[in-house]
This record gives structure tokens, C-alpha cells and sequence, in this order.
């Protein structure tokens, strides 16, 4: 189904601290099982993770790499569950229980793959990442010259190696044989095509920069053979892919849980649209407010936040806006004793084309969490993505005063900056900061750290953050209602650019994200959001006037990515039983 989509399932890495308590490294050798596993197939996600000795290995394309990493994923799944009947330590086990479910989400999801989708990659992209996992500011020197050797061995130039363009075409053509696969979405084959020359121009710009002696040649080989793999989709994958781009049911559904949903479609659908419509209510009478304050003569929020957007901060002028923002937040959460916050600074950078045509939206890049030796996460903003046909959009979505409240606390401090810094200060043990991973986990913190920061922003930035919540909401519906055919991708993008008042950049990126990019994973933030809101009012009610908001944030970042079961179970019988 493409790559990226599981990259980003992936992200999340291992955690240490300096002397692990004795039941998380005895946890660690149990998650040991599936990361040889990895290491061993996908190197280069194992190299952005913070696994050494992988540096200049790549992965293959291949039905024989794909029955290897499920047959071993089998046999390593009935050894976790051997050790799970044997175990008696309670945490212990919890995370046994963890990887298990890990293993069987993974082979269900390659099974289910196999027998429905031929095996049609993104090899460009994939290339691009593997190249920029090596190539980064925080990478040591002596490290990166190690992405020519992997760019040689994708080009063939190393022997024993097979082109990796050769390799995805082969598997494709073998797939062919078995009858009633299906091509991939026209939608998702088409955006891979405009995207090529944006990560063939960074992989240039990343070997310049760092100043690789001697790519030149190596560049030009596989330059050509990526230009005669789009030459090869556009021949004999593209005419065949289907207009529609609904996954099977069942597939969707393994997507949800993939992701950590545990509402059913139905029932995000019937929440979301009511939380949609009362985040409406309380933004129209909010923009009365904002539009009296600033003299703007329409008061209606989609006028008011159309009038904030002309705001713009341009050019070199952005970066410097957030990091006073950034510190701005600090102090609010510092003088109202919300959260603790590390000595460490957070960054912030502007993403590059090729790096925006990885990753659309505004992200966190993780730091790695396994062996860090102070590399630290970057907020990253995208300015510009590509419409149909390549046109050139530009996101005004991002980059205006009233936004940086909101979108700092997520993806920064008190949001994502701060779930990745508590796993590398306190050392969670692998399973939970690596295999109790997903979106849900992730994101429900993300938009949760936006509204406990809500009380202390000035009118406009509530505002602001009043519509992002009003974004997860509509994600909620609009995935699963395109999913179903229930509404068309036109249809989402009139309701995200009237009602949530996104940019067509940023409405085209959301609508790639439900139909071909990650179906599925846009429904965790409300999903993610919901139920933490809810054990959140579980400890209040339990601990009354004991409850302590700063002590209820740090417990729940030490506990790592646990799932809402699980970070409801700790909750309720550690941190309220201590309390």
C-alpha cells in the first residue's frame, strides 16, 4: 500500500534510560525479538531510530523479503507468547502483551495486502528517505558519507546488488500473475509522479550540502533509473489504476486499528459531526468578540479567521516569530504550573520541497530515542505543496499570528516535543515508547496539549484553536464518510475550505491523507483526544481537590505511548492511588 504510510507508523523509536529499572530491561530483551527483525529488513528506518551498524545497509524489494519478515514475525510472535505464559511480573507482562499485539497487527496487515493490492512502491520516495536519514545536521560528520554507499547499492553500482527500480518492477510484474489483485489508486500513483523531481533535486541538495565527495557519478545513475521507473509506472501502472480510491472494508479497518482507533467508523462519525456543530456555536460567538476588538466588520468566525490570515509573517521573518512564541508558551505553562519543561531548547525549521512532498502537514521530526547523545526533535513547517497537475500552492494556513499558538503547543512544548523529550529523559522501556506506538496514542496528546493551553491565549489565538479542534472533528467524519462513498473528495474540499477555512494547500493535503496517504490515521486525533479527555476526568472526580494538573502531565508523559486502556489502568491504580 505504499510506503510512507507505514514510515509513519514507524516513527516513534527506542528509549533508554541511563540505568533502566531491572523489569524495563528485562522488557527490553523481549522487544529485542521483533527489532532484530527490522534491523534486519527495514535498516533504514532502523538507522533514523538510532540503531547503529546499519548505516550502509538498505532494504530490498522482493515476495521473498515480504514471506521472510512474516514468517519470522510469526515465530517471533509465538515466542513472546510463550514468555508471556511464563511471566509474573505485571509490567512485564503488560508490555509482553504489547508486542504481541504488534506482531499479530503486522502479519494480519501484510496478509491482507497480499491477497488484495499488487505490490506497487514508491521507490523515489523511499530513496529520498533513506538518503536523508544519513543526511542531517545532527548526524555525526563521520556518518554521512555512509549515504553514498547506500545510494550506490539502490543504484546497482555495489556488487551483489540489484537496482532497487528493477527490483519494485519485478515484484510488480511477478504479482501480475496472480489474478484479481488490484492497482493501486490512480490519485496516489499520480501524486508519487509530481513528486518525483522534488525528491530527485533534495537528494542533489542534501549530497552538496554536506559536501560528499564523488556523488556526482552515482547520482546521475540512479537519476536516470528513477526517471525510467516513472517512465515504467506511467506506462504500465497508471493506466490501470482505478479512479476509486476506497479501500476494501476490511482493509480500512485493519487501517483504524493500525492507527490505535478503538471507536468504529460509525461512531466517529455521530460524535464528530456533533462536535462539529457545537465548535461552530462556540466560534461564532467568540469571533463577535475578536471582530469587536479589532475593528473587523464581518463577525461571522469564517470572516474573522479569514481576516487574521491576512496577517502573514513572511519569508526569514517566520522562524524568529515562533521561537518567540515558543517562548512565549514556556512561560504561560512555567507561571501556571501546567507541565515541567527540560533545560533543552525545542526546534523549529521550515521544511524543504522534497521534505514537504514526504510529509504535507506540520510534523515532528523525532529525535532518535535509542543511543541519543543530545540530537533533539524538530517542529517542521510546511510553506508549499503541489495541486493536480503540479500546480503550486501555497499555505497561508501556518504562518500568521494568531495560528502560532496553537500549532506551537502541538507539535512543540507542551505537545509533541515534550512525549518524545519524557521518553529520552526517563528512559520507558522499548515496547512502550516503539510498539504501543500509534496515532492514537500520539495525537490524542497533540491535540490535547492545545486545549488545556486554550484558558491563558489572547481572543484570536483561542479562535484559532477553536478551528483546529474543528479540523480533528471534521477528519473524524470525512475519512471514514470518503471511505464509505458517502461523500466525494470535492465535497471535502468545499467543507474544508468554507467551514474550517483551510488554504486549497492545506485542504489538498488533508484530502490526499484520507483517500491514499494514510486512510485512517486522520480519525486518531479526535479518537486519541476523546479518550484521554476522559480519564483525565476520571482522576479529577476520583482525587477531588487532590487533583494536581502538573503532577497529572508529568505521570502521563513518563508512562510513553501506552494506549488509552492502558494509560487509563495506570492512571486510575498508580498515579491515583499515590496521589
Amino acid at each position: 500500500m505504499g510506503y510512507f504510510p507505514l514510515i509513519a507508523l514507524l516513527f516513534a523509536a527506542t528509549a533508554f534510560a541511563q540505568s533502566p529499572p531491572a523489569w524495563v530491561a528485562k522488557s527490553n530483551r523481549n522487544a529485542q525479538i521483533l527489532i532484530d527483525i527490522e534491523e534486519k529488513y527495514s535498516p533504514e528506518s532502523a538507522t533514523s531510530e538510532g540503531v547503529k551498524g546499519l548505516d550502509d545497509k538498505i532494504s530490498s524489494i522482493s515476495e521473498e523479503r515480504r514471506r521472510r519478515v512474516e514468517e519470522e514475525t510469526r515465530k517471533a510472535k509465538a515466542e513472546l507468547e510463550t514468555r508471556l505464559a511464563k511471566e509474573q511480573d505485571p509490567l512485564v507482562k503488560q508490555d509482553l502483551q504489547i508486542l504481541i499485539d504488534h506482531a499479530d497487527r503486522n502479519i494480519r496487515g501484510s496478509e491482507a495486502s497480499l491477497k488484495t493490492y499488487l505490490p506497487y512502491e514508491d521507490v523515489t520516495g523511499m530513496v529520498f528517505f533513506g538518503v536523508k536519514s544519513l543526511l542531517d545536521d545532527q548526524i555525526a560528520p563521520e556518518r554521512r558519507p555512509a549515504a553514498l554507499v547506500r545510494m550506490k547499492k539502490y543504484a546497482g553500482m555495489e556488487s551483489g546488488y540489484v537496482p532497487i527500480v528493477a527490483q519494485a518492477e519485478q515484484m510488480f510484474r511477478d504479482a501480475l500473475k496472480r489474478p484479481g489483485l488490484r492497482y493501486p489508486a490512480k490519485v496516489e500513483v499520480q501524486k508519487n509522479l509530481e513528486n518525483t523531481n522534488a525528491y530527485v533535486n533534495g537528494i542533489q541538495a542534501l549530497f552538496e550540502k554536506y559536501k560528499i565527495a564523488g556523488y556526482q557519478p552515482v547520482f546521475a545513475k540512479l537519476k536516470q533509473q528513477l526517471t525510467e521507473y516513472d517512465d515504467f509506472v506511467r506506462k504500465e501502472v497508471l493506466p490501470k489504476s482505478p479512479d476509486d480510491f476506497r479501500l476494501p472494508p476490511e482493509i480500512y479497518k485493519l487501517q483504524l486499528e493500525q492507527y490505535g482507533a478503538d471507536y468504529t467508523p460509525a461512531e466517529l462519525e455521530r460524535m464528530a459531526h456533533q462536535s462539529f456543530t457545537e465548535l461552530q456555536g462556540q466560534m461564532e460567538e467568540l469571533a463577535r468578540k475578536v471582530a469587536k476588538e479589532r475593528g473587523y466588520p464581518a463577525t461571522d468566525y469564517r470572516s474573522v479567521i479569514r481576516a487574521l490570515k491576512q496577517e502573514q509573517i513572511k519569508g526569514d521573518d517566520i522562524l524568529p516569530f515562533y521561537k518567540r512564541r515558543l517562548a512565549d508558551i514556556e512561560d504561560i505553562l512555567r507561571k501556571q504550573h501546567l507541565i515541567t519543561l527540560p533545560n533543552r531548547p525545542a526546534i523549529i525549521k521550515i521544511a524543504s520541497a522534497a521534505e514537504t512532498a514526504q510529509q504535507p502537514a506540520p510534523h515532528m521530526d523525532p529525535p532518535p530515542l535509542v543511543n541519543n547523545h543530545g540530537e533533539r526533535g524538530a517542529f517542521v513547517l510546511p510553506l508549499e505543496t503541489q495541486g493536480a497537475g503540479g500546480e503550486a500552492l501555497k499555505y497561508d494556513d501556518f504562518s500568521y499570528d494568531a495560528v502560532a499558538w496553537t500549532l506551537t503547543a502541538h507539535e512543540a512544548r507542551p505537545g509533541h516535543e515534550l512525549q518524545f523529550d519524557a521518553m529520552v529523559e526517563h528512559g520507558v522501556s522499548l515496547a512502550r515508547a516503539k510498539y504501543a506506538f500509534n496515532s492514537t496514542n500520539v495525537e490524542g496528546w497533540g491535540l490535547y496539549s492545545e486545549w488545556f493551553m486554550r484558558p491563558w491565549l489572547p481572543d484570536d489565538g483561542k479562535l484559532v484553536s477553536l478551528d483546529f479542534q474543528l479540523l480533528r472533528a471534521a477528519r473524524a467524519f470525512l475519512d471514514p464518510e470518503l471511505q464509505e462513498g458517502k461523500i466525494t473528495p470535492d465535497q471535502a474540499m468545499q467543507l474544508l475550505e468554507n467551514d474550517v477555512v483551510c488554504s486549497k494547500a492545506f485542504a489538498t493535503e488533508e484530502v490526499e491523507r484520507f483517500t491514499f496517504r494514510m486512510p485512517g490515521q486522520a480519525v486518531s486525533y479526535f479518537d486519541g483526544f476523546t479518550r484521554l479527555m476522559e480519564i483525565r476526568q476520571a482522576a479529577e472526580k476520583a482525587l477531588g481537590p487532590k487533583f494536581d494538573v502538573m503532577k497529572f502531565h508529568d505521570f502521563v508523559l513518563t508512562e510513553g505511548l501506552l494506549p488509552p486502556d492502558l494509560l487509563r489502568k495506570a492512571v486510575m491504580e498508580d498515579f491515583v492511588a499515590k496521589q
